[in-house]
């Protein structure tokens, strides 16, 4: 498969776009919040808890893009034939790695 086959195609969170831009957006009112905290000089441990609820935010968005990908790139990438299919499943085991790793 071509690159250029590749872009023509939609990825797979397009159907989901505005539900990943709110999620997005929220994790952003939760970064500014934290950095208010922290000027604020609030307690240690409540402003762990806040960076806890952004890191689960952000593991959230990535297990549903990871999953978009699988249902859609990978899908769409095997029907185009093996090296297709071995290219997109080891750019996702990759970034499952990466996901793991942080």
């Amino acid at each position: 498969m071509s690159d250029a086959v590749d872009h023509e195609r939609q990825h797979g969170y397009i159907t989901a776009k505005d539900d990943y831009r709110k999620r997005l957006r929220r994790i952003e009112g939760q970064a500014r919040g934290l950095q208010r905290m922290v000027d604020e000089e609030q307690y240690c441990i409540d402003i762990l808890t806040q960076v806890s609820a952004m890191t689960k935010a952000l593991e959230s968005v990535a297990l549903g893009l990871l999953n978009d990908h699988l249902a859609h790139c990978v899908k769409d990438a095997i029907a185009d034939g093996p090296e297709a299919a071995d290219a997109k499943i080891r750019e996702a085991s990759e970034a499952i790695a990466r996901l793991v790793r942080s």
